[in-house]
């Protein structure tokens, strides 16, 4: 369990830690100078086994130490965010102060709802003052998540003799012995609130998982620049460790990685997990004494341990009011991104830094620009607080028309989900390789009627024509689905169609399986004149002009023809006027490949030129075609065969060969 201290400034946060732990928080010169905490502080105590028999240990218990000044608030937030309870201090002499509320607001704003409170410097009041600091607190706990919480009497003398401490001590060694750990089955994130260089060790970072374990020798990223990092050793709890999981502090020494590249806010974690975010959808709710809040209002945004500038745009209402809850979208400013998952909490400042004005709940973490009030948007924001409230994505999937990867439902978790769905009903689910899209049966049966529609309105409107080409049918679909519908998404509906008999597909051309493009008797009786002439032709086929007078026919009828055989597939146009059977087409597109496989993978128009024994004309108007075609592309003066891409009766394709 992580504790985090709370208070006003010079209220014995650091005092009560010390006696707590033995451990002085303040590192730092100038806090010592000073007499003030400026910085985070981290300490640790064994914890004892219950009843401590014979010296067993039930772990570490952390402690985090924040400053209390009020300039410091935003290092207080950082501190705060991963924290498990809350140690609330207050001095009885002062009682409830403004540093006192703040801090409390910001840890009830975490969703901390665990803590105790050290009523600190006892020893500086009478009875009727220690009363009426009780009576303070007891009245600033009311009405929230720490109401009841148990309040402790202590003082700590100059000399270092303490009164209460052991009472307290023992206190939040029963609460962390009840404690449950967080589940640790999520993707690794850590957010870094501390970074230094360790003579003889290099880089080293410390903060609290957030999610999910890490161990020596994994690699996660660096958040800011995605550079992969490796783990050489690792303490967690401050002792050395072979992993480190979810709820603890852990410090990671780094390899791969200067300590000039790593700022505090900044994440190590799997990259499954990592999506850079610019405007975050959210639930916020205001502080009772907080401004309204109105469009594009300046903030300051604490979010893990980063603190950045941002602005607010409601998206219920023109404005947030004073102590109420609704959805904002907040737009983080410059091109620095953050990185939050769904169901992170953040804060929200005024734009001086110098008060608290509420803090709330991540739902998007790639939130739109534009209509992002549409009745569509809101209906997948409900299904996101779903999620982040129960972990049920149902809801999600049913408001995702063009469906759900599990890679997103896992940047959206923080974890990597199941590889089939749980949920009520047989879902359909696609396979694309490294990753599985799911679809809700409704969007599913709606995907196959809007594709079945669509085709059959082509075919009414152009009778001639073979079918569609699979990405001019994605257009027509779905015009306003564009971005929404995933490339690899789409090819796996179409495979699915196809397969199921729903589409055919002739060449590159996607049809209903009725369609037929048939040829009139006269047309039938010129290719059967013509076909045989271009095949004769070999390599070099007869130009439009040449068949037209080798055939007596019109040159615009040959030339419609050959385009209408064209468009099923029986041909393919190198250029305008020079047209080649499908089968020639395979052959040649087989002689780039071996070239291509015979020397450094790309193929000069020379080479091509000798092997198919052609003019250098020519040559380059057929490896031109295949660039155009997606078989290869241009490289210099060479052409590379696309990776992974092979050439079949339906033209160039992606994939493994069958």
């Amino acid at each position: 369990m992580i504790i985090g201290t709370a208070g006003h400034i010079d209220h014995g946060k650091t005092t009560l830690v010390r006696a707590l732990t033995g451990v002085d928080t303040d590192r730092l010169k100038e806090a010592k100078a000073r007499g003030i905490s400026i910085e985070l502080g981290y300490a640790y105590a064994p914890l004892p086994a219950e009843d401590g028999q014979g010296g067993a240990e039930a772990g570490v218990l952390g402690i985090i130490d924040v400053p209390g000044h009020e300039r410091f608030v935003h290092t207080m937030a950082a501190g705060a965010s991963g924290i498990d309870h809350v140690l609330l201090v207050v001095a009885a002499d002062d009682g409830v102060m403004p540093q006192t509320r703040e801090h409390l607001a910001i840890a009830l704003l975490f969703g901390i709802a665990a803590g105790t409170v050290a009523l600190t410097k006892a020893d500086r009041a009478d009875a009727a003052r220690i009363a009426a600091a009780r009576a303070e607190v007891a009245a600033l706990l009311a009405g929230t998540a720490l109401e009841g919480a148990p309040v402790f009497e202590t003082a700590v003398a100059p000399d270092g003799t303490a009164r209460g401490v052991d009472a307290l001590r023992e206190h939040l060694f029963a609460a962390a012995r009840r404690w449950r750990q967080r589940r640790a089955d999520g993707l690794f994130r850590l957010a870094v609130d501390r970074v230094f260089t360790l003579a003889g060790h290099g880089t080293v970072v410390t903060g609290t998982v957030f999610g999910g374990r890490v161990a020596v020798g994994d690699a996660p990223l660096h958040s800011a620049s995605g550079r992969a990092v490796r783990v050489r050793s690792l303490h967690a709890g401050n002792r050395p460790a072979d992993s480190g999981a979810a709820g603890e502090r852990v410090a990671l020494n780094l390899a791969g990685i200067d300590r000039d590249a790593i700022t505090r806010g900044d994440w190590i974690a799997d990259a499954r997990v990592l999506q850079p975010a610019h405007r975050i959808d959210a639930r916020l709710r205001l502080l009772a004494d907080a401004p309204a809040l109105g469009a594009w209002t300046p903030v300051h945004l604490h979010l893990g341990a980063a603190h950045r500038q941002a602005h607010v745009v409601p998206l219920q209402g023109d404005h947030l009011a004073p102590g109420g809850e609704a959805r904002a979208q907040i737009v983080v400013e410059g091109e620095a991104p953050v990185f939050v998952v769904a169901g992170d909490r953040l804060i929200l400042r005024n734009a001086q830094g110098t008060r608290t004005l509420g803090g709330g709940t991540v739902l998007d973490p790639l939130a739109p620009e534009r209509r992002r009030r549409s009745a569509e948007r809101m209906r997948w924001l409900d299904a996101l607080d779903t999620l982040v409230d129960t972990g049920d994505a149902q809801a999600l999937l049913a408001a995702a028309p063009a469906g759900l990867t599990r890679s997103a439902l896992a940047r959206l978790l923080g974890r990597w989900p199941a590889a089939q769905w749980k949920g009520a009903g047989d879902v359909p689910a696609f396979d694309l390789g490294d990753d599985t899209l799911w679809l809700a049966p409704a969007a599913w049966a709606a995907v196959r009627e809007r594709i079945v529609q669509t085709l059959e309105r082509h075919h009414a409107r152009a009778p001639d024509e073979p079918g569609l080409g699979s990405a001019r049918l994605q257009r027509m679909a779905f015009p306003a689905e564009a971005g929404a519908v995933q490339p690899r998404g789409w090819q796996a509906w179409l495979d699915r169609l196809v397969a199921d008999g729903t589409l055919a597909r002739t060449g590159a051309w996607l049809h209903l399986p009725d369609h037929r493009v048939t040829l009139g008797a006269a047309e039938q009786a010129l290719y059967a004149r013509l076909h045989p002439l271009l095949a004769a032709g070999g390599n070099d086929p007869p130009w439009v002009r040449n068949l037209a007078r080798a055939t007596g026919a019109r040159e615009d009828a040959v030339r419609e023809l050959l385009r209408k055989q064209a468009r099923a597939g029986a041909l393919h146009q190198v250029v305008k006027d020079l047209f080649y059977p499908a089968a020639r087409i395979a052959a040649l597109a087989q002689t780039v490949a071996d070239l291509a496989a015979a020397g450094d993978g790309t193929v000069e128009a020379r080479a091509f030129r000798d092997a198919v024994q052609l003019g250098r004309k020519r040559a380059i108007q057929i490896l031109e075609f295949f660039d155009r075609v997606g078989y290869t592309r241009r490289v210099g003066d060479a052409h590379l065969v696309r990776p992974h891409t092979r050439w079949t009766d339906e033209g160039p394709a992606t994939g493994a060969a069958p």
